[in-house]
């Protein structure tokens, strides 16, 4: 009787993703994006909404000659044109509050990039914006893509620097379109970026590119 020998499988969980392993070599490697559900983003949202309802309160203060704040008088203001201008930022800013707040609900971008060895294939998966149903409800689609490892022609690297810094690392297929892999805002630790550029180099058997701009 012949004895069947089952394969080890070794499965490593990680802060951002996992690893699974087959008789000590890699078959599936997963990480997880952060989408929305950033501290940015709430940080934005709580001072965008403070600074909307006090500029609110000080337009209406302005309008109805009424200080409506007992910290600073606004009723001398003029409400044509800077009662008008204060109602108008107050507005802008609590929609603006409210758009990042759906953004933070939905979590908006986050996802997982699943590079399986096995099958010589990538998985994107991002969150996206709701749609509008035939029910009238709101339903969020999500976006999933594939590509084999035979359209990959590398890896890229992209760093700018300068007022609106990104660091990206793009998977660059044969046909010229660049897939972020990773959220532009994310502005992690260069050495971090290498280190994980370098590594799914290595994972999908592909060169790695790097592009530095200075401006």
């Amino acid at each position: 009787m012949n004895n069947l020998s089952v394969p080890s499988i070794e499965y490593q969980q990680f802060e951002d993703g996992y690893i699974v392993k087959k008789e000590g070599k890699t078959i599936t490697y997963c990480e997880s994006i952060k989408g929305a559900r950033q501290f940015t983003n709430f940080f934005w949202l709580v001072l965008l909404f403070l600074f909307g309802i006090g500029f609110l309160v000080a337009g209406f203060s302005s309008y109805f000659n009424f200080n409506f704040l007992f910290f600073s008088n606004f009723s001398n203001i003029e409400f044509i044109p800077q009662g008008i201008l204060l109602l108008f930022y107050g507005t802008c800013a609590i929609l603006l509050s409210f758009l990042i707040l759906n953004l933070i609900n939905w979590d908006i971008g986050s996802g997982t990039n699943n590079y399986d060895i096995e099958s010589s294939v990538v998985r994107l998966s991002r969150r996206g914006f709701p749609s509008l149903t035939k029910d009238f409800k709101f339903e969020q689609r999500n976006l999933y893509l594939v590509y084999p490892f035979s359209d990959i022609l590398n890896l890229e690297l992209e760093i700018i620097d300068g007022l609106n810094p990104t660091r990206v690392i793009y998977l660059r297929l044969k046909d010229n379109r660049r897939i972020p892999l990773t959220p532009s805002n994310q502005l992690k630790d260069l050495r971090y970026l290498e280190n994980r550029a370098m590594f799914l180099a290595r994972l999908l058997k592909t060169d790695l590119k790097l592009e530095v701009n200075n401006s």
